[in-house]
């Protein structure tokens, strides 16, 4: 297939881009960065474009020839707002619009949408009733169109923004003040929603339909944190924040660029992010556990 990436720069779409390229699929990324992109060259059978996906007329012209449009974008901060801020509206529900009225007129027949787990529109953050929002956005589009959407727990792997994270944390300080530690998470494999992605392109049975992405096994957030930790040779004395200190935390670091959390954010975890009991990835496709992956790229050199 011809396949447009959208959001394939970063850390999940570089992961989806090489098992395309695997799979004989010819891919095309825009970016607003080209320097953001320029990993994938690397890639025999990938293009990259710089290009301003939430201009329509652009997007338009970026599906034409395109058998399939895979929309990844997505944002952990969005501003604060009812239903949700302008960020997030901006990046979840305005561009999977934009995506399904230029994929109509551009004559693409597959949809593949990255939605998040516990996406709901009754959710208590913005950043999952905006996913909720996306979803129905894709969902909307009538035949011939074929929509399939993921909803994953947080994803690990190499280059990853979350064990990677506390891993870093913790070289640098003694110890890890910590919002929200009983926070439930079932962290699944970049290269496993890689794989389920690129399987369902051909699989009619998956027209329509939306599938949970979890691994194989539930931790608390300070279960995460402690072993990032350890696998990382700085294990750190980790402190749970009560709700209230979390709070102003959240809101304090909302003031500085780059940090990892917010109010939104702290909404986001009272929702618990993991999977149904006996849920499985689709297509056949078996978890990896996390233990058998974070080592890799968390354990220090030998």
């Amino acid at each position: 297939m011809n396949i447009l990436l959208l959001g394939g720069s970063g850390f999940i779409g570089t992961c989806l881009a090489e098992r395309l390229y695997k799979d004989g699929h010819d891919v095309h990324v825009p970016t607003r960065r080209y320097e953001r992109a320029r990993h994938l060259l690397m890639l025999p059978t990938a293009t990259v474009e710089e290009a301003d996906v939430h201009d329509e007329h652009r997007l338009e012209l970026l599906m034409d020839g395109k058998d399939a449009v895979i929309n990844l974008v997505g944002i952990l901060k969005g501003g604060e707002g009812s239903p949700y801020g302008r960020g997030f509206a901006w990046a979840h529900v305005e561009l999977p619009k934009k995506i399904v009225r230029a994929a109509q007129r551009a004559g693409v027949r597959r949809l593949l949408h990255m939605s998040a787990l516990g996406a709901d529109a009754r959710a208590p953050s913005g950043y999952l009733r905006s996913k909720a929002a996306g979803e129905a956005a894709a969902f909307a589009v009538p035949p011939p169109i074929a929509v399939t959407v993921f909803r994953p727990s947080v994803v690990f792997g190499r280059g990853d923004s979350f064990l990677a994270l506390f891993a870093r944390l913790q070289k640098l300080f003694p110890i890890v003040p910590l919002a929200c530690p009983r926070a439930r998470f079932q962290p699944v494999w970049v290269e496993d929603v890689a794989a389920a992605f690129t399987a369902s392109l051909a699989r009619q049975e998956s027209w329509g339909r939306s599938y949970e992405l979890c691994g194989p096994h539930r931790y608390t957030l300070r279960q995460l944190v402690a072993y990032a930790g350890r696998v990382s040779g700085h294990p750190r004395l980790v402190i749970g924040l009560p709700d209230a200190v979390a709070r102003l935390q959240a809101m304090a670091m909302e003031f500085i660029p780059g940090a990892p959390l917010t109010r939104d954010n702290l909404r986001s975890m009272q929702v618990p992010n993991i999977c149904e009991d006996g849920c499985t990835l689709p297509f056949g496709l078996t978890a990896t556990p996390l233990e058998a992956v974070a080592p890799t790229y968390l354990a220090p050199p030998a």
